[in-house]
C-alpha cells in the first residue's frame, strides 16, 4: 500500500488525542486529520471544530467507511479495540491502534489475522520506540557500550490517586480489567515492557506474581515478575500502584557498565563505566506520538522506512502481562 497523503481519522477523540497524538496527525508532512468520531455527537462536534478537523460522526462504523480516510486511528479503551480494529480491517483500511494493544493476548491475535488477512498494516501505540530519549539507549546497546547484556531491572512505584481515594464507585475505566484487562499495570506497564522488548528483544519465558493489597478495587495493584529474553537476559521486575513512594527506574546491567534511565519521568539517561558517568537529558515533547506517527506515514507513502511498533511487536508484551498477572484473574 502506498499513499501519496495519509489521511487518518480518530474512532474515540478523548483526553488522549487532545496533546499526545492528535495535532500531530497535521503537524506531520504529508499526513492529515480528515475526521473524528465520539459516541456523543457533540464533543465529536466540538473537538472537530478546536481542531479544525473538517468531518466529525458520533458511529465508528460511518467514519471507518468514509472513503475520504485512508487510515483508522483507534484511540477508545482497550475493550473496544479488537471489535473496531476488524472492522477497520474488513473495510482494508491500515489501524493504528492505542496501547495496550488489546485486553489479552488471545484479542491481539485475531487483530493480527484480520489485518494480515486484509493485507493491510497494524501498527500499535507504543510510541516511546521512536522518542529520541529511548534511541539513545538503543544506539548504547547497539555499540555494546556497556559490554556484553547481563540482566535488565525494573522499579515503578506510585502512590494511589486523589480521584481514585475519593470515588464513590466509579472508577476510572483503567481501572475495570472489563475494559482495560486489569489495572494500571496494564495501563503503564505495558509502556516499559513495550520498550524492554525494543531494547533487548523478545521475551520468551514469564514467571509473575500479581494480588491486591490495598484494596481500593478488584484489579491487582501490585505486580512482581521474572523474566528471560530470548537473547539470554534477565530481566526483574516491580509495580506498586498503592506504595508510599514514587519511583520510576530502569536499569540494565552489562559486563562493562550499565545503563539507567525512566520510563515516564523526565530524568537523564545515565551511563555508568570504569571511566566514570556520563548523562544524556532530554527535554519533554509537545506530542509524544509525533516521532513514531512520523515513522508511519513515511512507510505508508512509500519512504525507505518502517513503524517500529506493529501488531506482533504489540500483542507480545500483552502476552508477557497476561503471564505475569494470570495467578490473579485465574
Amino acid at each position: 500500500m502506498k499513499l501519496n497523503k495519509v489521511r487518518w481519522g480518530i474512532i474515540g477523540c478523548g483526553d488522549v488525542t487532545e496533546v499526545k497524538s492528535g495535532p500531530a496527525f497535521q503537524k506531520v508532512q504529508n499526513s492529515e486529520l480528515v475526521a473524528v468520531m465520539r459516541r456523543t455527537g457533540h464533543l465529536a462536534e466540538d473537538y472537530a471544530k478546536r481542531h479544525n478537523v473538517p468531518k466529525w460522526y458520533d458511529n465508528a462504523d460511518d467514519l471507518i467507511h468514509d472513503p475520504d480516510v485512508d487510515v483508522v486511528y483507534i484511540a477508545t479503551p482497550p475493550g473496544s479495540h479488537m471489535e473496531y480494529t476488524l472492522k477497520a480491517a474488513k473495510a482494508r483500511k491500515p489501524v493504528y491502534v492505542e496501547k495496550p494493544m488489546a485486553r489479552n493476548f488471545t484479542e491481539c491475535e485475531h487483530m493480527i489475522e484480520a489485518c494480515q488477512h486484509a493485507g493491510v498494516p497494524l501498527y500499535v501505540a507504543y510510541y516511546r520506540r521512536a522518542q529520541p530519549r529511548f534511541l539513545k539507549v538503543k544506539e548504547l546497546l547497539d555499540n555494546q557500550v556497556i559490554g556484553d547484556i547481563r540482566s535488565v531491572s525494573t522499579t515503578h512505584f506510585q502512590p494511589v490517586s486523589e480521584d481514585i481515594l475519593t470515588s464513590d464507585r466509579h472508577l476510572p475505566w483503567r481501572l475495570q480489567p472489563e475494559i482495560s484487562g486489569g489495572g494500571l499495570f496494564f495501563d503503564l506497564a505495558s509502556h516499559t515492557l513495550d520498550i524492554l522488548d525494543f531494547l533487548l528483544g523478545p521475551i520468551k519465558s514469564v514467571q509473575g506474581y500479581a494480588s491486591n493489597q490495598a484494596g481500593l478495587y478488584h484489579a491487582e495493584d501490585t505486580v512482581t515478575g521474572t523474566y528471560l529474553f530470548e537473547s539470554g537476559v534477565h530481566g526483574i521486575g516491580q509495580w506498586c500502584f498503592s506504595s508510599f513512594e514514587q519511583a520510576d527506574t530502569n536499569k540494565i546491567v552489562g559486563s562493562k557498565g550499565t545503563i539507567t534511565f525512566p520510563t515516564f519521568e523526565h530524568h537523564p539517561v545515565v551511563l555508568t563505566t570504569a571511566e566514570g558517568k556520563e548523562e544524556w537529558h532530554f527535554d519533554p515533547l509537545e506530542h509524544v506520538h509525533q516521532p513514531l506517527i512520523e515513522t508511519i506515514v513515511a512507510e505508508l507513502t512509500g519512504n525507505d522506512v518502517r513503524c517500529p511498533s506493529t501488531g506482533p511487536s504489540g500483542a507480545r508484551t500483552n502476552w508477557v502481562m497476561d503471564e505475569m498477572v494470570k495467578n490473579y484473574y485465574q
